[in-house]
This record gives C-alpha cells, structure tokens and sequence, in this order.
C-alpha cells in the first residue's frame, strides 16, 4: 500500500505522559484506507480502520469524522491539515479569498472574454504564456470589479506595481468601456458574502486541494515504480494520462529531487545512434545545458525537422541533459573534495 498522508497526534496524560498516535490516508491499485494506529495499555500498537473503499468523498468523510472524534477526546495533530476549519484563514488571506468567491457568485462573462482575448494576443506578442501575464482568477477580479485607475488596478490581489507599469492602459481600456455599480475600496464585499455559504466554498477549496496533492503522490509512486523497472516515456503516458510534455517536467523536477531518473533516460536513449549523443554532449559542453535550440540547432538545424520529429529530439535531448548535468555536478563534487 501507498502510504500519501500521514500524521502524528498527542495527547496528554493525567501522569503527565503524552500518548502517541498516528493517522494516515493509503492507496493500493485504487482502494483507498484510512488507518488509526494507537497504543494500547501494554504499549503494542492496535490498528483501526475507518475506511476502505473506492469512493474520494466517502473516505474523506470518514477521515473527517474520525478526526474530529480524536480532537473531542484530547488528541491534537502535530501538523494541522486546515481540513477542520474554514475559519483558519484570517486578514488580507481571508479578504483574498472572499473576493475570488464574490467573483465567482457573480460572474461578468463578456468583460471576462474580452480581457481573455487581449491576455492572448498580448502574450503571442510577448512570447509569453498568458498565465505569465494575468491568471484566470485576476482576470475574473478586473471583470468583476471593474477598476479605473491604476491604484484600483493595485488594489486587486495579483496585480501589483510591475503589471500595473506594462499593462493598466490596456485593461483599464477595457474596463472604462463598462459601467460598474460599486466602487473601490473593496470593503463592501464582505457584506455581501453569506458568510455559512463562503465558509463551506473555502472547506471544498481546501479539500480539493489535499486531493490534488494527493492524487499528485499516487501518481508519483506509480511513476517511479515505472522508471524503476526500466520504463519508458509511453508506459508512462499509457499509465499515468499525462502528456509527454508535462511528464518530461515532472521527471526534471523530480531529478532535482535526487530521484533516480537514469532507467528511464537508459530507456529512451537506448534508439538514439551513439554518434548522435557524442554530438549532443559536445553541444551541451559549448552552448551549455540552459537551452535546447542552440544545441538541436548544432546537430542538424529546427528547419529539417518538424512535427513528431521535432518534438522526439527536444525530448530525448532533454533526457540526455539530464545525464549530462548530473555528470557535471559529480566532476565539481570530485573538484571541491
């Protein structure tokens, strides 16, 4: 079984002794598990199980109400997962959350749409992504609230004195050409939020933020499992549904980590003629390892390859970068010692 949450709750004792317990949320092949495990009077550890089954939400219901069970006899978490509260957020967290909810309750779709249509061909002008330039949720704010100055534009979380600089004119633009019926300050907003309704929209948030990360953790066991045993890119895809991109940057990132990636660039590299690599790897040592054109563009040139061929050259240099950096790190490793 994957273990992907785990935490330890204490309790205090009349002798002044603290009793040691641990919660924790597994997975196998689909079947999720919630566990208590618990000391009893001679000291060996006795397991509960509150859940075993294929359903998210009951699971989670079950770790709820046997949390809450523990809380109410004296037991407290060593680290809080805000799963019981909603109310934990507070000051400007708080108000950040209640204008994204607002918004959402009361959506402005044409101004929305039309912002959308200006962050698109603003980041093709750029080069950019356009989450770069604004995300959904600030976006959602400006059509929403409607600001007609710079410093309303500031007001708005996620738009500070940078963005404000390079875009205001553009969106303040779009918004001039809409009439709003409240004004900033944003203060008014808090008294029209159903406080009951916003409270149980920030637990939903929460909760499908831990199945996120959740999720996230399944699939990373999966994923290194598969390297593990010799895998390649494809038996990735085929498993975990990820674009190949996406799963390229997930193995960079967990590279960085110190997880053991060399299987799977064994694997891949394994139909790339050694002639091809030696050619790379004396690009990466001249052009350096930051960017990939320059050093495609050293082997045979963007213009020649196209398409599928184009995107299996980024990905098997990509790999092979991999090795390289690592091999570059043990060398300064062996030099400083």
């Amino acid at each position: 079984m994957n273990i992907v949450f785990l935490n330890t709750l204490e309790k205090e004792m009349g002798d002044h002794s603290v009793l040691s317990a641990q919660i924790s949320i597994g997975e196998d092949q689909g079947i999720w598990s919630v566990l208590w495990s618990e000391p009893d009077q001679a000291g060996k550890l006795v397991q509960d199980e509150w859940y075993q089954g294929l359903s998210w939400d009951e699971m989670l219901g079950a770790f709820r109400q046997g949390l809450r069970e523990k809380v109410r006899f004296g037991f407290r978490p060593l680290v809080h997962t805000d799963l019981e509260s909603a109310q934990t957020l507070s000051g400007k967290a708080r108000m950040s959350q209640m204008l994204t909810y607002y918004c959402e309750e009361n959506p402005s779709e044409e101004v929305y749409e039309s912002l959308r249509a200006w962050r698109r061909e603003q980041a093709a002008r750029e080069g950019k992504a356009p989450y770069i330039l604004a995300t959904n949720r600030v976006l959602r704010m400006i059509s929403v609230f409607l600001p007609q100055s710079k410093d309303e534009l500031q007001q708005l979380p996620g738009f500070g004195e940078q963005k404000t600089a390079m875009y205001a004119a553009d969106v303040l633009r779009l918004t001039a050409e809409h009439t709003r019926t409240n004004g900033f300050p944003l203060d008014w907003v808090a008294k029209r939020v159903d406080t009951t309704k916003f409270d149980a929209w920030l637990l939903a948030q929460k909760e499908q933020k831990l199945r996120m990360e959740l999720d996230r953790e399944v699939s990373k066991r999966k994923l290194l499992e598969i390297v593990a045993g010799g895998g390649s890119l494809g038996d990735l895809q085929a498993v975990l549904t990820m674009p190949r991109r996406e799963l390229l940057l997930w193995v960079e990132e967990l590279d960085r980590e110190g997880y053991d990636m060399d299987p799977l660039v064994e694997a891949e590299l394994i139909s790339i003629a050694e002639e091809e690599q030696i050619k790379a790897w004396n690009a990466f040592e001249s052009e350096g390892d930051r960017y990939l054109k320059p050093v495609l563009q050293r082997l045979i040139g963007t213009e020649e390859l196209k398409g599928k061929e184009l995107d299996r050259a980024y990905e098997w240099l990509r790999l092979l970068r991999l090795r390289f950096r690592r091999e570059k790190e043990n060398l300064s490793a062996q030099a400083a010692s």
